[in-house]
């Protein structure tokens, strides 16, 4: 069982009594005041304890902590907390607070109102923290406690909002597996599998479905995997019954709900036409021929003709049956206190069809009533608004295509294979990709994908990782080389040794990236926002003003009677008019403006190399007007080398070698590491056979300066000329001579100081990067500056900032004064973007308004920084801000096309040119043109993905 009784909300549905008893306590941990002895500790645990479905209560006199184990379906955490408070303690704080996560698939959202108030309606149950509803992604990802909420009040939330809801994920879905039972049919057989995989080990939580055959488990992946626990499933068979458990993906029904309701709203739009079509052609097309169409004219009562009530039998299906959806959406709507499209879709097409009916009775009952029904504008409306949602939802499928196409790179099957002490194999089998556990030795065949994280063990080849990082260029690969999963092996034969599996892989991180920022919204949406909470009333407010402007003056005269149809009196053309005016606005476009083309440009983003962090780190980046470069590992090659090391004192070069590798190896800063391979090739030269690494005590890293410890008696510190006058070692003339000489060839001159005197030297170069100098260039054309800010000196830096064109340069900066010097900037007006690849990075990274993290740095760095460039090429940085104009491009486009379709179609859907011109736009084709909004506002996004890099570098 999870700790803290997370995991209780889902025990298995046969689960013994006494089990499920056990699993149903949780504990809660409060803060308590005003606890001062043990009388106070007897009042509370004697009135918390009393309250029914308190299991334990354990009060702490010394610093006032309760944890009270409790039943949630007797008492909630809010009873308790009252209960306290009542016996005179104040409650503080909920502390030790247990906060959960799941990801619910939402059905049903057609515009920024519903995604508002699904978001408003998650907000209003009891202990959820933060809500985020996308709606591109049609999803929504909800922080809870889960003392005071679960997941099927959650699913209720939504559902009594009007919209459909399923649960894709809760808690942490990393390292879980999904097993399919066959053979599982009684309570036994329920107990003996649950049994079975409770008791293995490695294993922390399961959960059983019985009415679907279904067991899910949560396990580490150090100790145990998948192969072992289908194995236990199959162990736990008694007698003449075997048990059998296959793996299944939950991940797949995303896809088929997808499928399923592109086909629900084609049948719909199919089966309107049906009924519509015919009533087109009797209204509109048949009276136009009049040989032809003068049956539709047979009186069957009164004035009641055969075409009115053929159109009328044959409308009524399409506007209760078929159009049922708009009701139910129109009531949720209006339950919620908010409007959507559905309101005024039900709006139009009910004027028109209650209208039309009401004409239909006065001619079934009066022999001299002549009306116009409008009956084809109700049927054709539906039809119109299904087809357009039927070719909307098909458009914006295509916007997650690019991160579809990552989810698909990892192979189904892989060779499993077992080898000897001389690394021959002597097993091989082929498994499910799924099936594959940390450790186990994959053999990838020629032309085959890799389907895991790992380091090869034996072969040599080349693979092709443009997938995954953008880089055409085929990469070597031998023992000791790490892989990419998703990627492809080129020519030779390797065996790989598996590191991470499943969620760990570096490609189900990137698409869960993805996904998270395709949820984020962009702050760019507020404006959709604002605008659609008053849409709906603007839009049903200027249709009754146009219903009065053409009605009124009408029926007083006021203007020429030609303008009114001979088929229509005053009445009837206003209330056109009106319909029009509820039909063409449409607030789907401008719901769709922007997260149709954050869908998009990540997705195409992630394809090409670099992973934008959601929509906020897509807006800023357009805006950057300054980017500051870290010098080693982001300019430079980050690998680097020493050149030379000389002695200044009367240390021999095995002494300064030794005490070098000592304090250096506990260093992870890459030219310490360099520093270490050179000293100890070099003191192989004086006794090959020694490899032993001195301890060092009282270790110390001085940031951006070196380190320093102790190695045994004596005191060692490695570092630069800045480092060395903070601790006051003194830097003689011969030393100056030599770091100024080297400095000025860009190169870095490491000092070792022992007891207190410069001992000698290590001269560093970094090759600058081969595009450096071409981005910087590229920059400047795109009206960015580049500034160097690093920690290393002047001399150096300023060498670097020649050779790759930049003027400003920063030198001797410490990781707090990086951060600092990108405030500064800020304080100038200036947006800067930050790209670094060490932890010395983070705090700049955090402080600038985009921070870019080179994908080769320090997991610390890519976590702090907003856009992640996966290969570690600089051409990537202008492709992030470049894919971020055009994005920003595209997203006011939309904004553009949105309003600018409502602002013009509004008017002249109220007759603004009818006087004029004789233009009307019937209700009919409003519809057709709001549903067409829609599609151009999403297709409009797609072409994002034509989106090509402006700056392109080969690789040498």
């Amino acid at each position: 069982m999870e700790p803290n009784g997370i995991g209780e909300l889902k025990v298995p549905l046969l689960q013994a009594p006494e089990a499920a008893a056990a699993a149903a306590v949780k504990t809660v941990t409060f803060q308590l005041s005003d606890i001062k002895c043990a009388s106070c500790v007897n009042s509370v645990e004697a009135v918390v304890g009393g309250l029914n479905g308190v299991k334990s209560v354990a009060v702490s006199p010394l610093d006032g902590r309760a944890a009270i184990k409790f039943d949630p379906k007797l008492v909630t955490v809010k009873q308790i907390k009252e209960g306290i408070e009542e016996s005179g303690f104040g409650v503080d704080e909920l502390h030790e607070q247990d906060i959960a996560m799941c990801r619910v698939r939402i059905k049903g959202m057609a515009c920024t109102s519903c995604s508002e108030s699904v978001e408003n309606a998650l907000q209003m149950v009891e202990g959820v923290k933060k809500a985020i509803v996308g709606l591109a992604l049609e999803e929504a990802k909800v922080h809870f406690d889960p003392n005071l909420t679960d997941v099927d009040k959650i699913i209720e939330s939504i559902e009594d909002a009007g919209f459909g809801a399923d649960l894709i994920s809760s808690g942490n879905d990393a390292n879980k597996v999904f097993l399919k039972l066959e053979g599982v049919d009684s309570a036994e057989d329920v107990n003996a599998v649950m049994s079975s995989l409770e008791l293995a080990g490695g294993v922390n939580h399961v959960e059983m479905d019985l009415s679907e055959h279904k067991v899910t488990v949560s396990y580490d992946p150090d100790v145990t995997g998948p192969r072992f626990l289908i194995h236990c499933v199959q162990e736990a068979s008694c007698g003449p019954k075997k048990y059998q458990a296959t793996l299944y993906s939950p991940s797949t029904q995303r896809g088929r709900d997808k499928v399923n309701e592109i086909r629900m709203y084609r049948d719909q739009f199919l089966f309107s036409c049906l009924f519509s079509v015919p009533v087109f052609v009797f209204a509109m097309v048949l009276p136009m021929l009049p040989p032809y169409g003068n049956w539709l004219n047979y009186r069957i009562h009164n004035m009641l003709t055969l075409g009115l009530f053929l159109r009328w039998i044959l409308c009524t299906p399409v506007q209760f049956i078929i159009g049922k959806r708009f009701y139910v959406g129109s009531y949720h709507a209006l339950k919620r206190k908010s409007a959507n499209m559905d309101v005024l879709v039900a709006l139009g097409t009910n004027a028109a069809y209650f209208y039309s009916l009401y004409i239909l009775i006065k001619a079934l009952t009066s022999d001299t009533f002549e009306g116009q029904d409008f009956f084809e504008t109700s049927s054709m409306l539906i039809s119109f608004i299904l087809l357009g949602k039927y070719l909307e939802i098909v458009a914006k499928g295509k916007t997650s295509d690019a991160l579809g196409k990552l989810t698909q790179l990892v192979p189904d099957k892989a060779y499993l294979v077992a080898i000897d002490t001389d690394g021959n194999i002597t097993t091989e089998t082929e498994i499910d990709t799924q099936l594959i556990q940390k450790n186990d030795i994959i053999k990838i065949i020629p032309g085959a994908k890799i389907p895991v994280d790992g380091i090869v063990i034996k072969g040599q080849s080349y693979a092709n990782e443009s997938m995954i990082t953008g880089e055409a260029r085929p990469v070597d690969k031998s023992p000791g080389d790490k892989v990419i999963s998703g990627t492809i092996n080129e020519n030779g034969c390797l065996l790989v040794k598996a590191t991470h599996v499943g969620s760990d892989t570096a490609l189900s991180q990137i698409v869960q990236l993805v996904e998270a920022a395709q949820l984020a919204k962009a702050p760019v949406q507020k404006l959709a926002d604002h605008i659609s909470r008053v849409f709906v009333p603007i839009v049903v407010v200027a249709a009754l003003i146009t219903w009065l402007g053409w009605f009124i003056p009408g029926q007083a005269g006021i203007f020429p009677k030609h303008w009114i149809p001979t088929s229509m009196d005053a009445f009837e053309l206003a209330l056109q008019f009106a319909i029009s005016v509820l039909v063409v606005a449409c607030p789907c476009a401008l719901g769709l403006a922007t997260p149709t083309a954050v869908m998009v440009a990540s997705g195409m983003g992630a394809s090409q190399g670099v992973l934008i962090k959601g929509g906020n780190a897509l807006e800023k980046a357009h805006k950057v007007t300054v980017v500051v470069f870290d010098k080693t590992g982001t300019l430079t090659v980050g690998k680097p080398e020493v050149v030379s090391a000389v002695l200044f004192s009367e240390f021999s070069m095995e002494d300064l070698c030794d005490m070098t590798i000592a304090v250096e190896a506990s260093s992870e800063h890459p030219i310490a590491k360099a520093v270490v391979v050179h000293a100890k090739r070099l003191r192989k030269k004086f006794d090959s056979s020694t490899e032993e690494v001195l301890d060092v005590d009282d270790f110390e890293v001085h940031m951006g300066a070196g380190v320093s410890g102790k190695v045994g008696d004596r005191t060692v510190v490695v570092g630069n000329k800045r480092l060395m006058h903070a601790c006051n070692i003194p830097v003689g003339s011969q030393v100056e001579k030599y770091i100024s000489e080297n400095e000025n060839l860009a190169r870095t001159c490491i000092l070792v100081s022992i007891d207190g005197k410069i001992a000698g030297a290590f001269c560093v170069t970094d090759p600058v990067k081969p595009e450096a100098r071409r981005v910087v260039s590229f920059l400047h054309s795109m009206g960015i500056s580049s500034i160097i800010v690093t920690g290393d000196n002047r001399a150096t830096a300023t060498a670097i900032a020649n050779e790759v064109g930049i003027d400003e340069v920063f030198a001797e900066t410490d990781p707090v004064g990086k951060a600092n010097k990108v405030k500064d900037l800020q304080m100038k007006g200036m947006t800067v973007a930050m790209v670094g690849d060490g932890i010395n990075d983070s705090p700049a990274l955090v402080a600038a308004d985009v921070g870019m993290a080179i994908g080769a740095g320090t997991d610390i760095a890519i976590e702090a920084a907003d856009i992640v460039l996966v290969k570690s090429s600089l051409e990537d940085v202008i492709t992030a801000i470049d894919l971020s104009r055009k994005t920003m491009s595209r997203i006011r486009l939309n904004y553009i096309w949105a309003l600018g379709y409502n602002i013009l179609g509004m008017p002249i859907a109220a007759g603004v040119l009818y006087p004029f011109a004789g233009i009307r736009l019937p209700p009919w084709l409003a519809g057709a043109c709001m549903a067409a909004s829609s599609l151009s506002v999403v297709s409009s996004s797609l072409l994002l993905q034509f989106y090509r890099k402006p700056l392109h570098i080969e690789s040498s």
